[in-house]
Formats: C-alpha cells, structure tokens, sequence
C-alpha cells in the first residue's frame, strides 16, 4: 500500500485532469447563456431600426429594378415555373381569400418571428442565442441583396398584368402599397424576408416542439407564407429561393459561432445540458475528488461509498 493510497487527488480550480477549462474572452462570448430581457428588446429594436434604415437608405434604383424584374421573369419562363401571374389573379378572384391573404402578408411576418422568439427566451433559453443569431445573420446579408440586385416586385413591373392586391380591394397589406409606398424601399424584393423568416420560424419551431399538430402547423407556415407573397404579387419563386440561401448562411454562421448542439434545426440534439450556464455555477470545494458524486465530504476517496468516513478504519 502506498503512501497516497486513500488520499484525494487535489481539485485544481478550473482544471480537469490537468487540462485548463478557464474560458478565455472569445469563449465566453461564443458560449450560450441565459438572455436577459432588457438587452434582447434593446437589441431587437435596434437592429429592426438599423436594418429598415439600411433598407430604405439603398437608393430606388427603379430602371435597374425593373430590368432585373424582366430578366428574372424572363429566367423563370425560360425554367417553365413563370405560373405568379396566373395564381395572383386565381387568388384575386375570391375577394375574401385575398383581402385575408393581404393582412396574413401585413401582420405574421412580424407576430410570429417575435412570438417565436419570445417561446425560445422563456422556455429554451439556452437556446436562444444560437436561433437569434440564425434570424440576425439572416437578415443582415440580405440587405446586400438589397443593395446589390435591386428587384421590383411583379405588381410594379411594366407592362405586366399583375394585380396590386392592396390597391385593387383597399386593405392594409403591403408597405410598398397605397399611403405606406413612402415608408419603404419598393424595389427590394430580392430576397424575400418574408420567406427566410417564415422558414426560421418553421423549422425552429418544428425542431424543439413535442406536440404532433403543432409541428405540422410549424411546417405549414412558410409553404402557406409562399403562397402568399406570390397570389399578392409582391414576390416571384425566386425571391424565396434567394430567401432560403440567406437562412443557410444565418445558419451557417451561427453554428459556426455556437457549435451544432446550441442552434435549433430539424434533427437537432441539444446538447445545451452540458454547457457552463446550465450547469451549476457552484464551484467545487476546495479539496474535493474530481469525478466524486456531488455532496461528497473532502477528503473521501473517489469510488468510496456515500456517506464513506474520510477517516480510514473508522466504523
């Protein structure tokens, strides 16, 4: 028997097995934690503002937007999927649909992004901000596209005869429509927001819930937003597919930024149990064997029975 035969191994603060788990600046900023309220309102009104600043600062650039709306319907005949002008005036006729269709374009876009996110900040806050930096990414590279393919929606293009929904049934249901035109950019239809938020939303939702029909409306909810933007004329096919690059790019850069286990996503295992702020903030006591079930006296040698005297030999 040796002479440290029933000694604890010295608990090192910060260390296991030698190796140092002190988190440096980097890592704690690329650690998930729990949000705090004030800094994510704070945070999302001012990034909506910078980001409808932005968006609204791009110049109007509307003969280089109505060349590229004909090239991308041109694009779009060429690929046999040229079908918005006949779903807009199919929609168009059943005036109750549209009219609903118009508000849906108007309101959900916001209601449900937030209320997604307001799920996530009270019953998954580890997860948080790894699916807000999805939605920030997102919408922070489309507004190069905004600025460097300018595209006007279908309803503005020359010639066509495409159905200005909003005009046409005088409801509220496009900022680029009626008395709200001057608020927003017009001709920044590429991509679409509407369905890079709606896929987020979706697929965030899908990935965490537990309940079968709330997954399947979770699913519904950007194909219903898809139908959409195209019956009102303010997006082609392509505008969502230029929506779902940038989700993969938000995405992309999240998981990089946080690792897998901490961005929601279809097939995800969370893996948030194991990170620093979900675990106990406790530090050890001072002398306690590393690997010891929690609540073990110093001085107890690891694999000892609970409640083990530390004394050896003692009844």
């Amino acid at each position: 028997m040796t002479a440290l035969e029933g000694r604890p191994r010295q608990a090192v603060s910060g260390t296991v097995a030698g190796v140092d788990e002190r988190p440096g600046a980097l890592r704690r900023v690329r650690t998930p934690r729990r949000p705090r309220i004030w800094f994510e309102i704070l945070l999302i009104g001012v990034s909506y503002w910078t980001y409808s600043l932005i968006r609204n600062a791009v110049p109007e650039q509307k003969a280089v937007a109505l060349r590229n709306a004909d090239w991308l319907w041109d694009v779009e005949n060429r690929l046999g999927i040229a079908v918005e002008e006949t779903v807009n005036h199919a929609v168009n006729s059943v005036e109750w649909l549209i009219v609903g269709m118009n508000y849906y374009y108007a309101t959900l876009h916001f209601v449900v992004t937030l209320g997604v996110l307001v799920w996530l900040f009270r019953s998954r806050p580890m997860l948080y901000s790894g699916a807000r930096t999805v939605l920030f990414a997102t919408t922070a590279v489309a507004l190069v596209g905004y600025y460097l393919f300018p595209l006007a929606p279908p309803r503005l293009m020359n010639g066509s005869l495409f159905v200005d929904t909003v005009l046409v049934h005088g409801t509220w249901g496009s900022m680029a429509s009626g008395d709200l035109k001057n608020m927003s950019n017009q001709y920044a239809a590429m991509p679409s927001m509407h369905i890079g938020w709606s896929v987020w939303s979706g697929l965030t939702i899908y990935a965490l819930a537990r309940v079968p029909w709330v997954r399947v409306l979770a699913l519904l909810y950007p194909v219903a937003t898809l139908v959409v933007i195209v019956a009102t004329a303010n997006h082609f096919w392509l505008d969502a597919v230029g929506g779902l690059m940038c989700l993969a790019f938000g995405w992309t850069v999240a998981r990089l930024w946080y690792g897998a286990a901490a961005v929601p996503w279809p097939g995800h295992e969370d893996g948030t149990a194991a990170l620093p702020e979900q675990a106990s903030a406790e530090p050890a006591l001072a002398g306690t064997p590393v690997g010891a079930p929690s609540g073990t006296p110093a001085g107890t040698p690891v694999g000892a029975p609970s409640g083990a005297s530390a004394v050896r030999g003692a009844p």
